[in-house]
Order: structure tokens, then sequence, then C-alpha cells
């Protein structure tokens, strides 16, 4: 079941007025979005993977699992604490952003 043009109208505005961070594991590309709502949605090659919406507790916690070669998974963590805005990105555990967003 595909979405309607006015539903992919709303979801692209909807991108289009969220804060955005865009980076790059290996040779795939990672979009993070934080929405106006609060919630936080981690996209892999244009496909929504997480999306967490913001509660009362912090942090705001996405994932994913990614078999990038042959039986090689990565497992990509996306940490954001909205109060002071710090955003933590994994993989495998290692850091490879820590910044505010």
């Amino acid at each position: 079941m595909g979405l309607l043009q006015s539903e992919k109208r709303n979801l692209l505005l909807e991108r289009a007025l969220s804060k955005h961070l865009e980076f790059s594991h290996r040779h795939k590309i990672f979009d993070l979005y934080l929405t106006d709502d609060g919630a936080i949605e981690l996209y892999l090659d244009n496909c929504l993977r997480k999306r967490r919406d913001k509660g009362e507790l912090e942090p705001q916690y996405v994932w994913t699992n990614v078999e990038l070669e042959w039986e090689e998974h990565h497992y990509i963590e996306v940490k954001y604490w909205s109060s002071t805005r710090v955003l933590k990105i994994t993989v495998n555990g290692d850091s490879i952003v820590d910044t505010t967003f």
C-alpha cells in the first residue's frame, strides 16, 4: 500500500522543516532528522529505519543494525538529550559524532 500524493507532500514538508544531520559510515549515507514535534528519525538510503518520539526520559535513542559487507554487521546508535541538545552517534560502540544539535 503506497502513500497518497498529499501524504507524500506532508512528509516532504515535515522533513524540510526539520533539523538534519548527514553522516557516513563506510560506503553508506545516514540521515538523522530532529522533527518539529521533537522526534528523532534515522534514515539509511532514504528509508526510515527508526523513529523515537520525544518523551519525558532522556536520552532519546534510535539504533539500527546494518550488514555492510558479507556477514559484517555494524550497530549504529544515536542518543539525543533535548535538554542540553547533545547528540552522540556510535558505530559498534566507537564514537563518530559528539556534538550539539
